[in-house]
């Protein structure tokens, strides 16, 4: 997020940025995006907008803690997890088809593609599961409910 505020600050293109700082455009668009910055990339993005370093490094960690509520938080959270489901399921339909085509492919007369298909869709819908709350057995209503008994009061 600093990086793209202090990018169009001056008014840059992501691809004048890559200019400047040596690095490729793909990794100037994977650092706007939040993804994770390698320490010379940190570097060199730090030399172009002529900033120290560990200012780069401290929005990264005053992004999470300090910009939202808990309850924002909380909602982020389980946007993230909606995500990753969702990646999730993507993941498990290209591998599966994959698997089908080298299984009809190197034996079509057994269909063993069908075991895995089983068996990582009930990891999948196992997850589906968890993030849309079809079952909370360990949920936060379990978890307050365990903090009452230990503690002996109601929160």
């Amino acid at each position: 997020m600093i990086v793209r505020k202090l990018r169009l600050k001056r008014a840059w293109s992501q691809e004048q940025l890559a200019q400047f700082s040596g690095l490729n455009i793909r990794t100037i668009q994977r650092i706007e995006r939040g993804q994770k910055a390698g320490l010379e990339s940190l570097k060199s993005l730090a030399a172009v907008f002529e900033i120290e370093l560990e200012d780069l490094q401290e929005e990264k960690n005053m992004l999470n803690s300090e910009k939202y509520s808990e309850e924002e938080n909380r909602v982020i959270e389980h946007v993230k997890e909606i995500k990753d489901f969702y990646s999730h399921l993507i993941n498990y339909v290209v591998v599966i088809i994959g698997l089908f085509i080298v299984n009809f492919i190197t034996s079509p007369d057994y269909y063993w593609a069908w075991w895995a298909a089983f068996g990582w869709g009930i990891g999948v819908v196992s997850h589906g599961m968890s993030v849309f709350e079809v079952y909370s057995f360990f949920g936060a209503d379990w978890e307050k409910k365990q903090i009452e008994k230990r503690l002996g009061k109601k929160l």
